[in-house]
């Protein structure tokens, strides 16, 4: 990528066309809130006893930062006594918990009204011990509606079912790069500054161009159609989970199978990627060891002669380097035709995107 973004929003490439050049029939969602519904799965209840109050919420047309804020201002303490799991579309209605630090005391007993004149309900409430802290919750659970020509069309139902039996490109989706990419373009500017903690408190550039990185990496290795597959030396992620491994020379490679061979073993990585058990991963770029000498070190090589700026800016700012998948498995997959719509019913885990999912369905401006 050169020093300044021209292009906020790059092409990245669905895995559909890349493997069988078909290309993406246009779509619409989202035209109003109640075609994007996402509810917050936790893995656990509160306890029913301690200082916080843990707050079941159905929020429409409102971000999880100001339904906070509104919280904070409603129960009378300050944002820091708030707490979320995890941040939640817009343009969208969604059901969420929040905590609030309440001591000896219960909220307002007109907390619906104080929540201000955006619809927001409270479901259920419930006492805890501890404050809900960021990335606590499991999966995301969403009901998306379509409409436009892709309701009919005849290739729709293969490009689920393959979405659905070959996982999907964990793409970071577009909401993390701003409205016309003006957090990329911004996060740039940032770092080709060098990166300081008071320009970014919140850390929003730095995961920005982090986003974008993993985007880049991604998108090469669908082109060369191994995206999906353990290559010797890849870093391969458990499903559902931030466990992670090497696949060793031993594990055999993509195409080498035979009677006999690593790669015909029912465990080996190349087996267990082909039944969505484990997915390769890519970088979160950062400090910290990368493999030296195999193929997906080769990638991130390219990625950082290509992005110099970005990859050393970020180094210098001291973030770690992490991993994430570079797929992600549909959970309870569901398709209805309801009159000229669709419904797409799905789970997704922590951190996955559903426009990721949309962006492998249908060709929309946004996506």
């Amino acid at each position: 990528m050169p020093e300044a973004v021209e292009t906020p929003r790059p092409a990245w490439p669905p895995d559909w066309p890349c493997a069988h050049g078909g290309p993406l029939v246009a779509g619409d969602y989202r035209a109003s809130p109640e075609d994007f519904i996402v509810e917050e799965c936790l893995d656990f209840a509160p306890e029913g006893h301690g200082e916080h109050l843990w707050l079941w919420l159905e929020k429409r047309d409102l971000s999880t930062v100001e339904l906070a804020r509104r919280l904070a201002r409603a129960c009378e303490v300050t944002p820091r006594d708030i707490g979320y799991s995890g941040m939640k579309d817009r343009i969208a209605v969604t059901r969420q918990w929040l905590s609030v630090h309440l001591p000896g005391r219960e909220a307002p007993d007109d907390l619906d009204v104080r929540l201000g004149d955006t619809p927001v309900c409270v479901l259920a409430h419930a006492r805890h011990p501890r404050k809900l802290k960021r990335g606590v919750h499991r999966r995301n659970r969403f009901q998306l509606r379509l409409s436009g020509p892709i309701v009919t069309h005849p290739e729709l139902e293969a490009r689920w079912q393959r979405l659905v039996e070959a996982g999907v490109p964990n793409y970071f989706g577009p909401q993390r790069f701003g409205v016309d990419g003006h957090n990329l373009t911004r996060a740039c500017g940032i770092l080709a500054r060098g990166w300081r903690k008071r320009d970014d408190r919140q850390g929003l550039m730095l995961s920005t161009a982090r986003s974008y990185l993993f985007n880049e990496l991604l998108a090469s290795r669908i082109r060369a159609g191994d995206w999906s597959t353990p290559l010797a030396g890849d870093v391969v992620m458990l499903d559902g989970t931030q466990s992670h491994f090497v696949v060793d020379s031993d594990a055999g490679l993509p195409g080498d199978a035979s009677p006999g061979d690593a790669s015909s073993d029912d465990s080996s990585p190349i087996a267990r990627a082909a039944r969505l058990d484990l997915h390769p991963a890519g970088p979160l770029w950062g400090v910290g060891q990368r493999e030296a000498n195999a193929e997906p070190a080769d990638y991130e090589r390219r990625l950082a002669n290509d992005n110099a700026m970005l990859c050393s800016a970020l180094e210098r700012s001291g973030v770690r380097l992490a991993r994430r998948a570079l797929r992600t498995r549909l959970v309870e997959p569901r398709l209805e035709r309801i009159g000229e719509t669709l419904e797409l019913h799905f789970e997704l885990p922590r951190g996955a995107f559903a426009t990721a999912v949309l962006r492998e369905l249908i060709a929309h401006p946004t996506l």
